[in-house]
C-alpha cells in the first residue's frame, strides 16, 4: 500500500510541476525584459549581484557562477557577484548589526548606479533581502526580484519581478532555477 501511495505522491507533484511551469510561460517577455537589462549593464562595464536565503541563496551564488566562469559557451567572465558567499562578511555584520542587515551593507559599499542587482526571495518578504534592496536602489542599481505569487513590497519597489504563479515553495525554488538558467543563456548570446 505505501507504494502505491508514494507513487501516486510522486506523480502528482510532477503533474503539479508541469502544470505550474506550462503557467508560467507569459512569463517569458519579462524574463527577456530581465536578459535585457543584464546585458545592457555588463556591456556597459557594469557588475551583476545577486542574493537571497536558504535556498535562495544557493541560486544568487549558482546565477553569479554562470557568469564568472560560462553557462554553455566560451566566452570572456563576467562580472557577478553573489553576497551569499563571505561567511566572515555574513557572520560579522549579523553579529555587529543584525542577521537584517547582511545585504544591505553590502550593497551599500559595492552596488554602484549601472549595477543589476538580482533579489530572490520566495515569499518577497525576506527583511534582508527588503533591506538590501533599498540600498541598493539608494546606490542607483535596477532591481530584478525573483519571487512568488504574491504581490508584496519587494515587487513593489522593484524594476522587474519575475512572479510565479504559486504559493508553493518548492515550486516556485524549481521554476527560479528554470528562469536563472533562460536568463544566463540569453545574456551569453550577447557576449
Amino acid at each position: 500500500m505505501k507504494s502505491i501511495n508514494l507513487n501516486n505522491n510522486l506523480t502528482q507533484q510532477f503533474d503539479d510541476c508541469i502544470t505550474l511551469l506550462s503557467n508560467s510561460k507569459p512569463l517569458i517577455k519579462t524574463i527577456i525584459k530581465s536578459s535585457k537589462l543584464i546585458s545592457l549593464s555588463l556591456k556597459n562595464k557594469h557588475k551583476i549581484v545577486s542574493f537571497g536565503n536558504g535556498g535562495s541563496a544557493a541560486d544568487a551564488q549558482h546565477f553569479a557562477a554562470e557568469f564568472i566562469g560560462r553557462f554553455q559557451k566560451e566566452r570572456k567572465s563576467l562580472p557577478a557577484i553573489a553576497f551569499t558567499t563571505d561567511t566572515s562578511i555574513l557572520t560579522s555584520i549579523g553579529n555587529d548589526y543584525t542577521f537584517d542587515k547582511i545585504f544591505e551593507r553590502q550593497c551599500e559599499s559595492l552596488v554602484t548606479k549601472g549595477d543589476v542587482v538580482l533579489a530572490i526571495s520566495t515569499s518577497g518578504k525576506s527583511k534582508n533581502v527588503l533591506s538590501g534592496v533599498r540600498m541598493a536602489k539608494k546606490n542607483g542599481a535596477k532591481i530584478i526580484c525573483l519571487t512568488g505569487n504574491k504581490t508584496t513590497e519587494l515587487v513593489k519597489i522593484s524594476d522587474i519581478s519575475i512572479q510565479i504563479p504559486s504559493n508553493s515553495t518548492p515550486r516556485i525554488q524549481e521554476i527560479h532555477r528554470l528562469i536563472l538558467h533562460l536568463i544566463c543563456d540569453s545574456v551569453e548570446q550577447d557576449f
